[in-house]
């Protein structure tokens, strides 16, 4: 009896395996069948790559992408975009995009990173004007000028202080157009800003004639505020405030000093004295 209870289990045994098998065949038999998600071709960069690189087959790598995922100026071949500049910074496997690039003719390194009716000119500058080397690539700057005022004498009184150019960017600090990737400060002798070149006159002007001093705003502050220039004479020896004045009389003792003053008529002399009541 016990026999025949082993030999019907056996026999459900096989045909739950055999049903089993039937289930794993046909599930994996429709997987097989369904058709794989169309799949294309884009180009990304094989590592990071800095602004102003030319682009070759040594620092790109092409992979596949979903086809119904396209990107709107990507590239599905190397050769569509080698020999053009970086615009703008890439990480590694970041698709490279049209927008993203300089015009063929454009070359490479910082000329490549000027946009079209743009001009970059450089300042020197030092560790105060530079605001203590925390001008570097990438940060935003308002450009002031210290000097004399047209027609006026070398009289000191006569400087003015003004802002000329107001959230410019500034492209390179000496010839470093990468910022410090701990944000350190870099101070150096020189740095390149972008400016329309009417600004680029006016830079020239201020940077031959007067005293150039850079002021370091925040990158995403793009107002402009126009403040008023300051004239040394109104900053040093403005009116003093009407009620400090009278409170100054108060305190202040009426000093007298008597002079005196000798007439002379014909041969006559005669001497007046007076005080200063």
């Amino acid at each position: 009896m016990n026999r025949n209870r082993m030999i019907t289990g056996l026999a459900i045994a096989i045909v739950i395996a055999f049903l089993f098998s039937v289930y794993v065949y046909r599930t994996i038999e429709r997987i097989s069948n369904v058709n794989p998600a169309p799949m294309a071709r884009i180009v990304v960069a094989d590592r990071p790559i800095l602004l102003g690189t030319r682009l070759d087959a040594t620092n790109l790598r092409v992979i596949s992408w979903p086809a119904g995922s396209t990107i709107a100026g990507s590239f599905t071949r190397i050769e569509d975009c080698a020999g053009r500049a970086l615009l703008t910074n890439l990480a590694a496997n970041e698709p490279v995009l049209e927008g993203k690039l300089a015009a063929k003719e454009s070359g490479a390194g910082l000329p490549a990173t000027i946009p079209e009716g743009m001009r970059a000119v450089s300042v020197a500058v030092n560790e105060v004007n530079g605001v203590a080397g925390f001008v570097i690539p990438g940060t935003m700057v308002d450009i002031l000028v210290t000097g004399r005022m047209s027609g006026k004498s070398a009289d000191a009184d006569d400087n003015i202080t003004r802002v000329i150019l107001e959230d410019v960017r500034v492209l390179a600090a000496g010839q470093q157009v990468e910022q410090d990737r701990e944000g350190k400060p870099q101070k150096v002798p020189v740095v390149t800003v972008l400016v329309t070149p009417e600004d680029a006159t006016k830079l020239t002007m201020a940077s031959t004639e007067g005293k150039i001093q850079l002021a370091l705003r925040n990158t995403i502050d793009a107002k402009q505020t126009n403040p008023p220039p300051v004239l040394q004479a109104v900053l040093f020896t403005g009116p003093v405030a009407a009620p400090v004045v009278q409170s100054v009389r108060k305190i202040a003792p009426v000093v007298r000093v008597p002079y005196s003053v000798e007439v002379i008529n014909g041969s006559k002399k005669e001497t007046k004295t007076f005080d200063n009541q």
